[in-house]
């Protein structure tokens, strides 16, 4: 059984004493080690539950990378709810390096974003178990404002024992991305395609890209197909060139110009969708949802020649 079994009959000023003074390591594998309903059966009770999460954001500072936890900037809201109540809201202001706790942070007071979850999934990513942006993406954690600070909190978390980054959420594995995306509703991953992770996501599913070409499938293979993404809040439009030649594919950021087999213009949404298997390409095409310019039939060779990532 892990340190937190002495909670199990706690009241409020022994959980308290508890979280004050058990060790950061020994809290994080403990943590790690007990799973969600224990979690909850332990901490989410009423006894319980606003002094260890006051006593774990008191703390944070302990958990955090030093160089990370410099670049942050600003004033975060969490509110952890269970459905739809909000059972606790608590606030952390970061400036040069330093993080303060700003208990019982009222909801009409100014701050640059609000990360609205639940206590158990609060818990797994300032413990630096769960990625916040897979959690993002999964409808798991809300993020309202500043995107960026939010994916910037969820990355300042260190190994236990050691000064290393436990979870870096700007870097996504497409099969992560792929069971995230399992059953996200539409309008959910539109407005994730709306904020600031977008750029994130995008860049990271291309850079990944080349790892999921079939050597057997692309041998002999030569085409270039340039894509045009669409739904960016600031108007742009977003442009990435894929070129596989000799079965080795490679990604290009922007405008390259030069020749191209075919452009395929869609919403970002909908590339996420395709890129991770959620979106059939001829289906894709048919309904309007991808648009192709050029030859059809080489666009479409592209998705048969990569093993697009699959939820387990």
């Amino acid at each position: 059984m892990t340190a937190l079994v002495g909670l199990r009959d706690a009241d409020e000023s022994a959980a308290r004493r508890f979280f004050a003074t058990v060790g950061p390591e020994d809290l994080v594998a403990a943590l790690h080690a007990t799973a969600d309903d224990v979690l909850l059966a332990l901490v989410g009770r009423d006894e319980v539950r606003t002094a260890a999460v006051e006593g774990i954001v008191e703390r944070l500072h302990e958990y955090a990378v030093p160089e990370r936890l410099a670049g942050l900037h600003g004033v975060v809201r969490f509110d952890l709810v269970r459905g739809r109540q909000v059972l606790e809201r608590h606030g952390l202001e970061f400036v040069n390096g330093a993080m303060t706790p700003r208990p019982h942070l009222g909801a009409d007071l100014p701050v640059d974003v609000v990360m609205t979850t639940s206590l158990v999934r609060f818990l797994r990513l300032v413990s630096g178990e769960a990625n916040a942006g897979l959690l993002y993406l999964a409808g798991h954690l809300d993020i309202e404002g500043d995107a960026d600070l939010a994916l910037g909190i969820g990355g300042i978390f260190r190994v236990p024992g050691t000064g290393r980054v436990a979870v870096d959420p700007r870097l996504l594995d497409p099969v992560d991305v792929a069971t995230a995306l399992g059953s996200v509703p539409a309008a959910h991953l539109r407005s994730v395609m709306r904020s600031g992770f977008r750029h994130v996501v995008l860049d990271e599913i291309f850079r990944r890209l080349p790892e999921f070409v079939n050597e057997r499938k692309a041998r002999g293979v030569d085409l270039t197909i340039g894509f045009r993404l669409l739904g960016n809040p600031s108007g742009e439009i977003e442009r990435y060139v894929v070129r596989v030649h000799e079965g080795v594919a490679t990604v290009e950021t922007g405008d390259a110009g030069g020749e191209r087999d075919a452009t395929i213009t869609c919403e970002g949404h909908d590339y996420l969708r395709l890129a991770t298997g959620h979106l059939n390409p001829v289906l894709g095409v048919l309904k309007g949802r991808l648009k192709v310019k050029g030859d059809k039939a080489k666009a479409l060779q592209l998705s048969s020649i990569i093993d697009i990532p699959h939820a387990p």
